[in-house]
C-alpha cells in the first residue's frame, strides 16, 4: 500500500508513540533492551520515509538526531514515577516531537538538492530539539552517578553526533567539511570538561543538566553563525551573556554548605 509522506509522518509518530506504553507492561530485565529496539526502530523507520532524499553522503545525518531523541526519551522514561499521569504526558510530547523531527528531516534532505522557503523553520526546530535531546542526554548520563572517567567520556560521545548534525544544517552540502568535524569534536570535548567540573561541583541533577544544555546551546549556536558567516563581535557577546548570567545564577544556587 502505498502512503504519502504525511501519512508515513504520522505512522512512525504514531507506532514509536504506543511503543513507550508498551515498555510499561514489561518487566524491568527487557526494558532496556526495548529502549534498544525502539532506538533502532526509529532509524528504521526515518529511513524508510526519506528514502527519496538520503543518499551515501551527508544526507545521513539527518538520521542521528531522531535516533537520539528516541534514545534520550527512552533514557529518561526509566526516571518518571511508574504512574501513567506522570507517563502520558512524555507519550504526547514524544509523537509530537518525533511529527516535527520527521518534517523536518524531510526539509533537510529536499534543501541537499534545492533551496525551499520552509528551511529557516526546520533549523529553529531542528535546533530546539537538539538542546531538548542534550538535556535527556546528560540527565540520564548524570542520574547514574558513574566515576568521572565513565562520565566524562559519555558527554563527549553524546554531544558529537548532535553538534556534528546541528552544525551541519547550517550549510546541508552532501560532503561534510573537515572543519565542522573539528568544530564538533572541540566543543563536544568543551562540554565533556564542564562535566568533569560538574563532577566536583555539589549541584543537583537537574541544574547540571541545564547548565550542559546551556554549554551545548552557546558553542551550537556560534558554531551554527561561524558556518553561515555572521559571527559577528556582537553576536559573540550575545552568547557569552547567556553564559555568564547561567553560570551566576548557577553558582548562587549552589548549596555549599556541608
Amino acid at each position: 500500500m502505498f502512503l504519502s509522506k504525511r501519512k508515513k509522518f504520522v505512522f512512525i509518530a504514531v507506532v514509536l508513540s504506543v511503543g513507550f506504553v508498551g515498555i510499561n507492561f514489561l518487566s524491568d530485565q527487557y526494558r532496556f533492551l526495548a529502549i534498544g529496539g525502539l532506538t533502532a526502530l526509529t532509524t528504521i523507520f526515518f529511513v524508510w520515509s526519506l528514502w527519496e532524499g538520503l543518499g551515501r553522503n551527508a544526507t545521513l545525518l539527518t538520521l542521528i538526531l531522531p535516533t537520539l531523541f528516541t534514545l534520550g526519551v527512552g533514557l529518561f522514561w526509566f526516571l518518571l514515577p511508574a504512574v501513567v499521569i506522570a507517563r502520558l504526558p512524555v507519550v504526547f510530547l514524544y509523537g509530537m516531537g518525533i511529527y516535527a523531527l520527521c518534517l523536518t528531516a524531510n526539509i533537510y534532505t529536499v534543501s541537499a538538492v534545492r533551496t525551499i522557503a520552509l528551511m529557516r523553520a526546520a533549523k529553529g526546530v531542528g535546533f530546539v530539539l537538539t538542546l531538548l535531546t542534550g538535556f535527556l542526554l546528560y540527565d540520564a548520563v548524570l542520574s547514574i552517578k558513574s566515576p568521572i572517567w565513565i562520565s566524562v567520556p559519555i558527554v563527549f560521545l553524546a554531544s558529537f553526533p548532535l553538534f556534528l548534525q546541528g552544525i551541519w544544517v547550517s550549510d546541508l552540502k552532501q560532503s561534510i567539511s573537515q572543519k565542522i568535524i573539528i568544530n564538533s569534536a572541540i566543543f563536544s570535548l568543551g562540554l565533556a570538561q564542564i562535566a568533569s567540573l560538574l563532577y566536583f561541583w555539589p549541584v543537583t541533577v537537574v541544574v547540571g543538566s541545564l547548565f550542559l544544555t546551556v554549554g551545548m546551546y552557546i558553542l551550537l549556536g556560534l558554531g551554527q553563525a561561524q558556518e553561515e558567516g555572521r559571527l559577528f563581535r556582537q553576536t559573540v557577546r550575545e552568547y557569552i551573556t547567556v553564559g555568564l548570567v547561567v553560570f551566576i545564577a548557577m553558582f548562587l544556587a549552589t548549596r555549599w554548605g556541608g
